[in-house]
């Protein structure tokens, strides 16, 4: 049976990063979670960082994206390209099913275990089973309303809920 689970969004305006996620975990037809925590504060509280896919690999990057942020001094495009090159070379890291969705004050970063490391045109970006869906909704605000980044993110996130059967509405929200 394959797990999915995950719609993590992130949107940057006016000098505010905020970062949402939904809390449902599905086992293939059965949701057998409703309220997994899957984004944090990293470094002090200076990094986003959430997950799509496995919640132990996740996790696992997550520590070691936050041991990279002590090493370079909370510098996330320095840490993310290590943490990157890492995770594609290593043995063990190759096997990690993941995504990690990272964003500080200034970057909005993607991090996949093939060495990639992209910062979005916009700042507006989502991954997981629902964050095609809810990034379309936030970028459709972002564009055309003048509502803040949490304000796009809690609406962007429930309108993927309404659609992604793999994304429920119970959001946790962190903002930097």
């Amino acid at each position: 049976m394959e797990v999915r689970s995950t719609t993590v969004l992130v949107v940057r305006r006016d000098g505010k990063t905020v970062m949402g996620g939904d809390g449902q975990v599905t086992l293939g037809s059965s949701v057998i979670k409703g309220s997994a925590k899957k984004i944090r504060k990293l470094y002090e509280g200076n990094v986003l960082v959430g997950f799509a896919g496995s919640a132990a690999d996740g996790l696992a990057l997550m520590e070691r994206l936050e041991n990279k942020l002590r090493e370079f001094r909370g510098n996330l495009v320095k840490s993310a390209v290590e943490l990157a090159k890492e995770w594609r070379t290593d043995k063990y890291l190759r096997r990690l099913e993941a995504l990690l969705l990272t964003a500080d004050r200034e970057r909005i970063l993607l991090i996949s275990g093939s060495g990639d490391v992209i910062e979005p045109d916009e700042p507006v970006l989502g991954i997981g089973s629902g964050g095609d869906y809810a990034r379309s909704a936030a970028l459709a605000l972002y564009r055309n309303t003048d509502m803040d980044a949490e304000a796009i993110v809690k609406e962007a996130l429930k309108i993927a809920s309404e659609i992604c059967i793999y994304t429920n509405s119970n959001f946790t929200i962190e903002s930097l």
